[in-house]
């Protein structure tokens, strides 16, 4: 397939090789600002209009515009929408297509990659090679503003973050958006904090993606348990203390209450580590539970707020205790709870551990 010759930001022309999985940077259809990753964006009347007039007749990008002026209207705020601008959406998308333009025309492919705890350190050599080539780039709120900085400087990016209570994007918008990228024959970079795998998500995306015909390949990041615990120094399982490391979500999704509290009862193993993503809201209600099956109240836990950042924060305690010390220490989301003896052993190695203290200084090493 011969190159194409894609209209840089400046109008001037720029060559660019056909192919998304084998070429180098592409030159920049659609800029960004690195400055602000997370802030820019139009809304109101005007979006909807652009949407209109702009992506007419073009089915890929009338899914893109669609999803993000539904956004908009739901009420969602702009200024952390990059992909707000509409009337961009069609410049770009009709780039692509005329780069993969020929007899082998074939869509895109998505790469959901992990982008591990936060420590760009620890990011894959395979997810950086993809975020320096990629066209489009969908990025979660736990993506730290450090790793974005990799992503190569032709990149569309959008956010798709969510926290608790409020979503940019539903579920299903997000997989609307990588299929209309991957239709447009785009490489499509979809970044996860974590590993997709765990408790990411991943798995609907790639059924979602695998039913409409879109390639799907998933890159493993570093799970928050494996990184956070490294570089704290607790084990997630050590000979004759902890024979089995357990990873449960604080919250279920509506209607699956049960099923997370029969779990919770089942976790309450004193010769386990528990390993609790997205718990600090319900952290009162998990230790009771934990308790109430059984569990040794002085059993030592740790919550970690934005492990392996340079805005770490930890707070050591009893599961018991846990709640209040950590609701007194202010910690808030990103935060990972560990329960279990393992957690002992960061003690023993290090005199100088503080139980029931907040620290800052928690003891690194590589995992």
């Amino acid at each position: 397939m011969t190159n194409s010759l894609l209209r840089g930001p400046s109008g001037s022309l720029a060559s660019s090789a056909s192919s998304p999985s084998t070429s180098g940077r592409y030159p920049a259809v659609i800029t960004r600002a690195r400055a602000t990753p997370r802030g820019l964006g139009v809304s109101g009347p005007a979006a909807l209009l652009a949407c209109n007039v702009a992506c007419s007749g073009r089915p890929a990008a009338r899914r893109v515009a669609s999803v993000v002026t539904r956004s908009i209207a739901d009420g969602h705020d702009a200024e952390r929408l990059k992909d707000c601008d509409v009337l961009q959406l069609e410049t770009f998308l009709q780039a692509i297509r005329e780069r993969n333009q020929g007899p082998s025309q074939a869509p895109g492919e998505v790469f959901l990659v992990g982008t591990g705890p936060g420590d760009p350190g620890l990011l894959t050599l395979r997810a950086a090679q993809l975020m320096a080539t990629a066209d489009v780039v969908l990025y979660d709120r736990l993506v730290s503003d450090e790793i974005l900085q990799l992503v190569g400087p032709s990149a569309r990016m959008v956010y798709v973050g969510k926290t608790a209570g409020y979503h940019t994007r539903r579920q299903e918008e997000i997989h609307e958006l990588l299929l209309a990228f991957a239709e447009a024959g785009a490489l499509v970079v979809r970044l996860k904090g974590g590993d997709p795998y765990v408790f990411g998500r991943g798995g609907e995306e790639v059924g979602y993606l695998a039913a409409h015909g879109i390639r799907v390949h998933c890159v493993p990041g570093i799970t928050a348990a494996a990184g956070i615990c490294a570089e704290l120094g607790i084990p997630l399982t050590h000979r004759g203390v902890a024979t089995s490391a357990r990873f449960l979500t604080g919250h279920s999704r509506e209607g699956g209450e049960e099923a997370l509290d029969e779990a919770v009862a089942l976790a309450a193993d004193p010769h386990t580590t528990l390993i609790v993503y997205m718990g600090l809201s319900n952290l009162a209600k998990l230790a009771s539970q934990l308790v109430g099956a059984g569990l040794d109240p002085a059993t030592p836990a740790v919550a970690v707020e934005r492990g392996t950042t340079p805005g770490r924060r930890v707070v050591y305690g009893s599961v018991a205790e846990l709640h209040e010390l950590a609701g007194r220490a202010g910690l808030r989301t990103p935060t990972l709870i560990m329960i279990g003896e393992a957690s002992r052993v960061h003690g023993q190695t290090h005199k100088s551990a503080r139980w029931r203290m907040h620290a800052t200084d928690a003891h690194s090493c590589a995992p």
